[in-house]
């Protein structure tokens, strides 16, 4: 179990871990990275996400003090990355998305040696324990799984007992009892007061960890908020999603529902619903348009009414269909999370 820790002995919950003004990163002519400005506080999971080439990459290794910006100013624990990067280390852990790892070392061994490197580093024995590795802790690198990989890179991470801790892809081909070592660590780390900033393409998990998400596109804020609030639908709509045979009568559920409805079927068998509610004082008051337990009960009614089953009906957006949105609505053509080429877009990360 991870110590708990005075978390106010370097300046105090109320100081932000971590503050990003107007960071600009330039890759020759490119822009990667064109002003983007957040805080992130102790106590706080802070999510970041945005497709390839957001800028994800690139602001985080600016915050980790290993690629200066071109201009803007950051400061992690009130320190200067580039500049206070020998003091800044002892305080911040960085779990990379693959390798850093002798081959031939095992997890047991990677964490003594680990832990040598710091002067009040957490028990190797007790983060073995923590990430689920005692059965392979001599078990070469090279020959754990890539999930078991993962989980004794997130382990290293945590041996110097950061303040802030950095994530890059912590989930990524990590099997079902790793992705639960990973929330619980997480959630051990904010519950003692540590800062934990990850960059994810799993909305999912995103949507489970995270207290808030800055959204990326073309290297600026497409969104920012948290979960709930990014799920939440805009004042001017109602939105609802479920699941039912493929070829509905679409017209005929919308006159059902009635309001200004519009049904997609956003995939085969997958319909969405947006109502639109007209901006008036009773819509401001959010009285205006179906509440959300009526709209729900509409389109269930309806399918009832003809027999039809349907499955995982479910009011408001999720995140990733917030986080399409915002895309869009910053002109940008969203695709699936996992689609594109890596290689394609190395140099604007």
């Amino acid at each position: 179990m991870i110590r708990a820790d005075d978390a106010t002995r370097h300046g105090g919950r109320a100081a932000p871990a971590v503050e990003c003004k107007d960071l600009v990163v330039r890759y020759g002519t490119r822009t990667a990275v064109n002003g983007v400005s957040f805080v992130a506080r102790r106590s706080e999971v802070l999510c970041i996400l945005g497709p390839n080439g957001a800028g994800k990459t690139s602001t985080v290794e600016c915050l980790e003090g290993y690629r200066r910006p071109a201009s803007g100013t950051i400061r992690v624990l009130g320190l200067d990355p580039v500049a206070d990067h020998r003091a800044l280390a002892a305080r911040i852990g960085v779990m990379l998305q693959r390798g850093g790892v002798y081959p031939m070392l095992g997890p047991a061994r990677a964490l003594r040696l680990f832990a040598s490197y710091y002067d009040d580093p957490e028990d190797p024995e007790a983060l073995l324990d923590l990430v689920r590795l005692r059965a392979v802790a001599r078990t070469p690198w090279r020959h754990l799984s890539g999930g078991e990989q993962a989980r004794l890179s997130l382990a290293l991470a945590l041996v110097g007992r950061p303040e802030v801790l950095v994530l890059d892809e912590p989930t990524a081909g990590v099997d079902p009892e790793g992705r639960v070592a990973v929330r619980e660590v997480i959630g051990s780390l904010r519950d003692r007061g540590a800062c934990v900033i990850l960059t994810t393409h799993e909305l999912a998990e995103a949507e489970r960890v995270a207290d808030r998400v800055l959204m990326l596109t073309a290297g600026t804020i497409a969104a920012e908020g948290s979960p709930t609030s990014l799920m939440g639908a805009a004042e001017a709509v109602r939105e609802m999603a479920f699941g039912a045979a493929p070829g509905l009568d679409l017209d005929e559920l919308e006159a059902a529902i009635g309001a200004e409805a519009r049904v997609t079927e956003v995939l085969p068998g997958r319909y969405r619903v947006v109502v639109t509610v007209r901006a008036t004082a009773a819509s401001r008051a959010g009285t205006a348009g179906p509440s959300p337990g009526a709209l729900a009960a509409s389109v269930a009614t309806w399918l009832a009414q003809r027999g039809i089953a349907f499955s995982d009906l479910r009011v408001g957006r999720s995140l990733e269909e917030a986080y399409l949105d915002a895309l869009r609505a910053h002109g940008e053509q969203p695709q699936s999370e996992s689609a594109g080429s890596e290689a394609g877009s190395e140099v604007a990360r």
